[in-house]
Order: C-alpha cells, then sequence, then structure tokens
C-alpha cells in the first residue's frame, strides 16, 4: 500500500478501494481525513472538503455538473490514476455573517425566505457600485461549480470554472429580472424589508436568520484543487 487516500461519503467506497490495494484512511465521525488526496463522493462531500483545514487534492465523485466529476461506479480505476491527474481549481465563497462569523461555500449562498407564498426585498452590491435591488422569494449567488446547479433552475448561465459568481433573484416580483455574472471579491447581498423571516443557506446548510437592513459579504476563500482523470466526465454534460 502506498500513501494514504482520504474518503468522505461513502464507507462502502473505501472497502472498495482497500480490496483493490489502496490505502484508506476515514475521519472520524464524519471529518475529513487529513490526507494529501480525497475522494468526496457527492455534492455535500465536495462542499465538506472546501469548509475543512487543508489543501488536499480532491477527486469528485457522483458529485453533479458543476465539477468534472467521476461517476461511483468508475471511482476504484480513477483512483489508481490520480498520480498523473490533471488539476483543475475551484474557487470558493468566503461569507462573513453580520456578527463577523465567516463560513465557507463551495457551491452557492442563498438567502430566501423561510415561509412559503412571502417576499422580501434585498440588494446586491459590490465594492464599487449597488448592482441591484429587487423583491423576491430570494437571491442566489453561485460559484462556477455552482452554476448548474440552483442558480441555473432559477434563470442563472451556466460559467466556466474562475473567480466570478452567477447572481440570481428567486422566484421575483418583476416580469423581466436581471441575472449577473460578477466578480466574487468584494460581493454584498442585503435585507431591505421587515416583511418576512430571511433564511441564509451556506451550501444547502441553514446558517442563521438575516434580518432588516443586515447584509453578509462574499470574498474569496482558499480554493479547492479537484482532480480530472480519464474517467472524469463533462461539466457541462
Amino acid at each position: 500500500m502506498g500513501t494514504p487516500v482520504g474518503v468522505v461519503g461513502d464507507d462502502a467506497l473505501g472497502d472498495a478501494l482497500r480490496d483493490a490495494g489502496e490505502a484508506v484512511e476515514r475521519g472520524s465521525d464524519g471529518a475529513v481525513p487529513e490526507t494529501d488526496r480525497v475522494v468526496a463522493v457527492g455534492e455535500d462531500a465536495v462542499a465538506a472538503v472546501a469548509r475543512a483545514d487543508g489543501d488536499p487534492l480532491v477527486l469528485p465523485v457522483a458529485a453533479g455538473r458543476g465539477v468534472r466529476s467521476v461517476p461511483r461506479a468508475d471511482a476504484v480505476a480513477a483512483v489508481s490514476g490520480l498520480t498523473d491527474a490533471r488539476i483543475e481549481t475551484h474557487p470558493v465563497l468566503r461569507v462573513t455573517l453580520p456578527d463577523g462569523t465567516v463560513e465557507q461555500a463551495f457551491w452557492d449562498v442563498t438567502l430566501v425566505t423561510a415561509d412559503a407564498a412571502r417576499i422580501s426585498e434585498f440588494t446586491i452590491a459590490s465594492t464599487a457600485d449597488r448592482i441591484g435591488r429587487f423583491r423576491a422569494d430570494g437571491v442566489v449567488i453561485a460559484t462556477a461549480a455552482g452554476s448548474p446547479g440552483y442558480a441555473h433552475r432559477v434563470g442563472g448561465p451556466i460559467v466556466a470554472p474562475s473567480d466570478q459568481a452567477v447572481v440570481a433573484p428567486i422566484a421575483p416580483f418583476a416580469t423581466d429580472p436581471d441575472h449577473w455574472v460578477l466578480p466574487v471579491a468584494g460581493l454584498s447581498a442585503s435585507v431591505e424589508r421587515d416583511e418576512a423571516t430571511v433564511e441564509l443557506l451556506i451550501d444547502d446548510r441553514v446558517s442563521r436568520t438575516i434580518s432588516y437592513q443586515e447584509s453578509v459579504t462574499i470574498s474569496l476563500g482558499t480554493p479547492v484543487r479537484t482532480a480530472v482523470v480519464g474517467e472524469s466526465q463533462s461539466r457541462f454534460e
């Protein structure tokens, strides 16, 4: 056995890799193993690696369209090719909350009303300008990796890996809403009406509520390096 590979999100795959002769390490209590190479199975596992300390090379498996992901059935073969992998770098959103707490998102950040059929009002701004103010159920700010996900379902474009974010209103009151592709650094999103409870979601995890006139600011966090091997699929298909 050689250098151990960490496995997140699929214990059965860890067993299969061991059977194939790989040294495997699992984090305790679901934590991300502190290894140089990590196999992340599923979108949640990729997001967990992005939140953790360290800078491993990540092999995404069955992780959706946002990254060049390997089918689950090909994962064991793909791990054997990691030494010859090409590396892609994906930005991470560093999200500063109103109380100064910092969280990280690999896929997207969403502000959305907690109750059905309730809307609020939101402002998107950069350090240089106010970009847009609109009434809607919410707003999603997605990395390039997250752009094929929820942001695309609400009308945003799919973008190639870059330090830009897709910003898209969710169920906007306007009939012809704007969508934006913007540099990540210096973005902010704020709540402008005291009419509904607004929740902040970080990669689909509820973080906290955002009150009237509170805002979250976004900058670039530590990027994630992903491995592209022969079994990796296109992120656009």
